[in-house]
């Protein structure tokens, strides 16, 4: 017995059992073919160091560690739940983050140092819905949209929802600074919204909740993302709610849609495809940052640009335009904002304006951190107190 407990402690010092193989029977590991030299993850923090401290500066450190920490989530209450979650919710520690506002959130009359943003590319003003020596006009947010999450530092996860008798889930989790965009797009009574890049779903829901669209529009170019979209709506929205009358699923090419509907929409919102930072960081599949998908990822700007143009089109005179993206780089939020506000007007005749979400960062700072001193738009950043985003989101509105 203890002759086989020394064989066993001997075997365990063995760091390399190929030195007692033959070498006729030894076979090469094939890392070649199996193992990414460098895995795509890995270049997308190369990438991100490099192009991320320059315009971040000393923010950049606290802001990687927290991409490359546990994110946090918000669960989007479903208000066609017939399960009452709230208080459940409630009683965990969970808060309503829309409903539990700074107090200080006021309109307010700081001004600007600028009343225009200049153009980086060919220096042609942008102009801001905001003028000097006014108060700017307080959110208008929809009282429908609850959002409820843990207390900053407090990484609980949230339970599975659970279906109520109609197999409607209670709520969706999702980046809670992703609700953002939908409160800032503000839905009213009897509108026309478009969703121009749906999926997977959570802002298209979010703009449900309002129940007070008179018809959506869900579109994403890509077939198989359409599907699970599908699939996520029907587990949270009534049957009966899915008609040609209240809402329709298309998957079109969404930088044509000017040529489909032109000044149809009172209220678009163009979530584009981009480098999802904290995916691209935290996993090797779907990544873009692969080198199969180099290219993809060259044209995302214009890709990005092009839908933009698309949602202002489709935006009928006096209708209001929602960009966002879930990536700090500023080539594909605040260039490409600034780019198609200038081919607008050149190309297509149209003039949009920049309308200032200042009181969206005051009325939510007690919730999400903001990046400082944005010309152009606002940008939850990832903190590790509350480790939500990055989110940029910029809305302008057509001109009549």
């Amino acid at each position: 017995m203890a002759l086989l407990m020394d064989t066993r402690l001997l075997l365990r010092k063995v760091k390399d059992l190929r030195s007692l193989t033959p070498r006729r029977h030894r076979v090469k590991e094939k890392w070649a073919a199996t193992r990414a030299k460098c895995p795509a993850s890995s270049l997308a923090l190369q990438h991100f160091d490099a192009s991320y401290s320059a315009h971040l500066g000393e923010l950049w450190p606290s802001v990687r560690v927290a991409l490359l920490s546990e994110r946090k989530y918000g669960a989007l209450l479903n208000n066609f739940s017939h399960e009452d979650v709230l208080a459940d919710l409630q009683a965990k520690g969970c808060r309503d983050f829309i409903n539990d506002t700074d107090t200080e959130a006021q309109p307010y009359s700081e001004e600007k140092s600028e009343t225009c943003v200049e153009e980086e590319s060919n220096n042609v003003p942008v102009e801001k819905s905001d003028v000097d020596d006014q108060q700017l006009s307080p959110l208008k947010l929809s009282p429908n949209i609850k959002c409820v999450v843990f207390p900053r530092g407090d990484l609980t996860r949230f339970k599975p929802a659970r279906p109520d008798i109609e197999r409607l889930l209670g709520y969706y989790l999702m980046d809670a600074a992703s609700v953002l965009p939908c409160l800032a797009l503000d839905v009213q009574e009897g509108h026309n919204v478009l969703d121009l890049c749906a999926a997977p779903g959570g802002k298209t829901l979010a703009l449900l909740q309002t129940q007070a669209i008179r018809f959506l529009c869900v579109n994403d170019s890509s077939a198989p993302r359409t599907l699970r979209l599908r699939k996520i709506l029907h587990s949270y929205i009534p049957k009966h709610f899915f008609t040609e009358k209240n809402l329709r699923i298309t998957s079109f090419d969404g930088t044509k849609w000017g040529e489909i509907e032109r000044n149809t929409f009172d209220r678009v919102l163009v979530d584009v495809p981009c480098t999802t930072d904290r995916h691209s960081l935290m996993e090797d599949d779907n990544n873009i940052f692969n080198k199969i998908r180099t290219g993809e990822r060259r044209r995302l700007p214009q890709l990005q640009l092009e839908l933009l143009l698309a949602g202002i089109q489709a935006a009928c005179p006096g209708g209001e335009i929602m960009y966002s993206t879930c990536t700090l780089s500023q080539i594909q939020n605040l260039s490409v904002v600034e780019q198609a506000v200038h081919l607008a007007r050149e190309n297509h005749g149209i003039s949009v304006e920049v309308v200032d979400l200042r009181p969206l960062t005051r009325m939510f700072r007690k919730t999400f951190h903001f990046a400082p001193d944005l010309h152009l738009g606002e940008m939850v950043i990832p903190h590790l107190a509350a480790n939500f985003g990055p989110i940029y989101m910029c809305k302008l509105r057509r001109l009549t």
